[in-house]
């Protein structure tokens, strides 16, 4: 177990002995990776508030079902974060449209440099964050959690609740799909272009 795995055990354990400081140490640590995901999930800045709200109600519980033996505190919150968001997603299938202003914000939040973050930059963030949403959901949860969130495939795996190999060939799927979904938006001709010109007469 590395140190970081470790101390968040620690904190999780003090966290349900009720003491105050630990808990928000661990929100700390994880607060901003779970709204993410959460965010890139859904596409709403509400939704993916009230996952993170609920993620970490969840863990404080005595009876939240963590298992040190089959991963980290980490993975476990993806885990529980993942089934809030398909939650909400069931709940309610229309996706809410987001200013720039906070794809921007989203973007300055994951400061990684991944093949995900080039395509982004090169894309732009609002086609990027487009085609992401409209992948189906279980390509989707993997391009976050892999691609814009760096989480190993093991801990993927326990995110997720499926084999290493499931991930890793979702994965391929789903950047094969993203790559398409944005070739075809470059090469289809603008509607404005096709679109006759109003007579002013």
């Amino acid at each position: 177990m590395d140190e970081i795995s470790h101390a968040d055990e620690e904190l999780l354990a003090h966290s349900r002995e009720g003491n105050e400081e630990a808990f928000l140490a661990l929100y700390r640590r994880h607060q901003g990776a779970i709204y993410r995901f959460a965010y890139h999930m859904t596409g709403s800045a509400s939704s993916a508030e009230d996952v993170t709200q609920d993620v970490f109600l969840a863990l404080i519980r005595a009876d939240s079902g963590y298992d040190p033996s089959r991963g980290s505190v980490s993975g476990y919150l993806f885990g529980i974060a993942r089934k809030l968001t398909l939650r909400h997603l069931n709940r309610s299938r229309t996706v809410v449209e987001l200013d720039e202003r906070q794809d921007i914000a989203v973007l300055a939040l994951t400061d990684i440099v991944n093949p995900m973050v080039d395509l982004m930059r090169r894309e732009g963030i609002e086609q990027l964050r487009a085609a992401v949403l409209t992948l189906p959901k279980r390509y989707r949860e993997v391009v976050v959690l892999c691609d814009l969130e760096e989480m190993d495939y093991a801990s993927a795996a326990v995110a997720l609740d499926c084999p290493v190999g499931t991930i890793r060939s979702r994965l391929h799927r789903a950047r094969v799909l993203l790559l398409e979904k944005l070739t075809q938006k470059r090469e289809a001709p603008s509607v404005r272009a096709l679109k006759p010109a109003r007579s002013l007469i």
